[in-house]
């Protein structure tokens, strides 16, 4: 079982950068296919990215592909969510997740969560 904290969050002007981390520990880091995901007030949680086990290959929502990179460091057990470009529409509670499957979108796909880290992006 793989407990995950992240951090990184914060208020940001609109067209400005955060980079968000998601640290691992408790379990094989490794062997998780990692994702990212975001829920707005009143809104339902939205995958953003995802990133295979060995770092590979990331793929993301149209939404933010071109403006977001997920990267990791399986020696540091710490997935990495760089955002740049913002936008106030980007404003959400971003979490990280980890499953065992691959090309998994859902969140039901994803049996570890973390609290989440508020990003707030303003105009």
């Amino acid at each position: 079982q793989v407990q995950l904290v992240e951090s990184g969050g914060g208020l940001v002007q609109a067209g400005g950068s955060l980079r968000l981390s998601c640290a691992a520990s408790g379990g094989a880091f490794s062997s998780y296919n990692m994702g990212w995901f975001r829920q707005a007030p009143g809104k339902e949680r939205e995958f953003v990215g995802r990133i295979t086990k060995s770092g590979a290959t990331a793929s993301y929502s149209d939404s933010v592909k071109g403006r977001f990179t997920i990267s990791r460091d399986n020696a540091k057990n710490t997935v990495y969510l760089q955002m740049n470009s913002l936008k106030p529409e980007d404003t959400a509670v971003y979490y990280c997740a980890a499953t065992t499957a691959y090309f998994a979108i859902a969140t039901s796909s994803y049996a570890y969560w973390g609290q989440g880290t508020q990003v707030t992006v303003s105009s």
